[in-house]
């Protein structure tokens, strides 16, 4: 899923930006775990993502970084390379890209959809193919895409408010999608959970806002490391079964002992009690919460109640 979310933040990246972005400005703009610290692991994997890009037919365009001496290479889709005439295309080769449109797949997606029309759908198919990974969309991800890459304010209801938002950030991770820009109402940055936006999205007109320089943007670390809580640092025992996942969701950076039998104990910034109390718990007998021992004991009553 981590490489899936990268290339589709990678594309909403360079459909967002007017100008050409060289790869490391690329990187700046996606979150932080997308692409290895290390210059040259960072330059392999990149080169990887662009050629899996042009190979499912996205139009990547290069071109040369005005102002820059020597010159660098830029990276952009321009949105109205989509709008172009397909070309013709015999049996083999729709049935080639019908098969890599499967493999991923937007939920939901239209037959108007230019990955569709490339080769979701053919004659000569014989059967559905089974995605490896399905990614929820449906129309209010598609009006933001739109909103976010043509610089449309998106209107739509969220906690039971209207709000109004200069979109700068579409990010999928963590199997959700979050919109983060400017909320006209407080005038102030904000993001949004795609999937809680209640009722129709609405979006203005085209270059209806400025996009800064510096775009809000979408900040996906767990809600226990912020709250009114003191600031402790937790430390949690958890067993093997579950240590892919955590190192996943957390990043070997969390992990702080490597034990001999598989389990790892990781450190966490703990700001909020009551969320983080929810997250131990989802890992059942699994996990044990170590230290410090105010939070330890915090956890064992408030278990003890539920009895």
């Amino acid at each position: 899923m981590k490489k899936l979310e990268r290339l589709l933040n990678l594309v909403a990246a360079m459909l967002a930006t007017e100008q050409p972005l060289s790869r490391h400005d690329l990187r700046e703009r996606l979150p932080n775990d997308a692409y290895s610290s290390n210059d040259e692991s960072f330059r392999r994997t990149f080169e990887r993502d662009k050629d899996e890009l042009r190979a499912m037919g996205v139009p990547l365009s290069v071109e040369g970084i005005p102002g820059t001496d020597p010159p660098l290479d830029g990276y952009r889709i321009r949105p109205t390379d989509y709008e172009a005439d397909l070309p013709p295309l015999s049996p083999d080769e729709l049935a080639a890209l019908h098969l890599a449109s499967n493999l991923v797949r937007l939920s939901e997606a239209p037959t108007a959809d230019p990955f569709w029309r490339l080769g979701g759908v053919s004659e000569h198919s014989q059967a559905e193919v089974g995605a490896v990974a399905e990614v929820p969309a449906g129309e209010a991800v598609r009006l933001l895409m739109g909103a976010t890459a043509d610089r449309r304010t998106a209107t739509f209801s969220y906690n039971g408010k209207t709000r109004t938002v200069e979109p700068h950030r579409l990010v999928f991770t963590r199997g959700r999608w979050y919109l983060a820009g400017h909320d006209r109402g407080p005038a102030e940055s904000r993001q949004f959970r795609v999937d809680r936006i209640s009722g129709p999205v609405t979006t203005g007109d085209e270059a209806g806002f400025a996009r800064p320089d510096v775009p809000v943007d979408v900040n996906v670390d767990p809600a226990w490391r912020y709250g009114d809580d003191p600031a402790v640092v937790a430390e949690l025992l958890v067993e093997e079964r579950h240590v892919p996942w955590v190192v996943d969701f957390l990043g070997e950076e969390a992990v702080t002992e490597w034990r001999p039998d598989g389990s790892v104990v990781v450190a966490e910034p703990v700001r909020n009690r009551a969320a983080f109390r929810s997250f131990v718990l989802t890992f059942l007998d699994g996990a044990e919460l170590l230290r410090p021992p105010d939070l330890r004991e915090d956890m064992i009553n408030w278990l003890e109640a539920l009895r």
